[in-house]
């Protein structure tokens, strides 16, 4: 190993940080052609008063309130304003976190893309996708269920009856949410 105060050192450090400013550079460049970076929406948690039966940790979903609420115990949960799936698309029953993805890409299902002919096949994970900053996967007896509890871009298309099933948070409480729940985690719908 070299001291710092040899030259060739002195050299090399220098240029990987003059590489490390033209990298930066170049990212900052390019990114003016693309729109903006979406913006992460306000959180919409709250502790509410929420008794219950079900064992601390377990999501559950009140589709008529527009709520997922995650139980924190001693007649407590923390309440998120979701959207939920318009008519036609919505679901009941219990099922579990199967898989968690930060930033994920998204495959929409061949029966969503038979419904709209223009949708791509697939978009690549990060800050443009529709999924938002997280997804949470569902499953019913192990099998993916192409439901999902995830973020969005579009922070005012949080509170209503639009998506085709899954169900929608701001990103900054689909962050929060994501921290909160392991895989595994038991999620009632109702």
């Amino acid at each position: 190993m070299r001291p710092a105060s040899h030259p060739r050192f002195r050299l090399t450090a220098a240029w990987l940080v003059g590489m490390a400013l033209v990298l930066a550079a170049a990212q900052i460049a390019s990114a003016g052609s693309r729109p903006p970076l979406p913006a992460m929406g306000p959180s919409l948690r709250k502790m509410v008063a929420f008794p219950t039966a079900e064992n601390v940790g377990t999501i559950i979903i009140r589709k008529q309130e527009k709520a997922l609420y995650l139980v924190t115990g001693q007649g407590k949960a923390l309440r998120y304003q979701i959207s939920v799936g318009r008519d036609g698309f919505g679901w009941t029953g219990t099922v579990q976190v199967g898989a968690k993805t930060e930033w994920p890409e998204w495959r929409p299902p061949r029966e969503m893309r038979a419904r709209q002919p223009e949708l791509p096949e697939m978009v690549p994970a990060g800050p443009y996708n529709p999924l938002g900053a997280r997804a949470l996967y569902l499953l019913r007896d192990g099998r993916d269920t192409l439901y999902r509890i995830h973020g969005t871009n579009d922070p005012s298309g949080v509170g209503f009856d639009g998506t085709s099933g899954c169900f929608r948070l701001t990103n900054t409480d689909v962050i929060d949410l994501f921290r909160r729940v392991p895989v595994g985690t038991k999620v009632v719908v109702q």
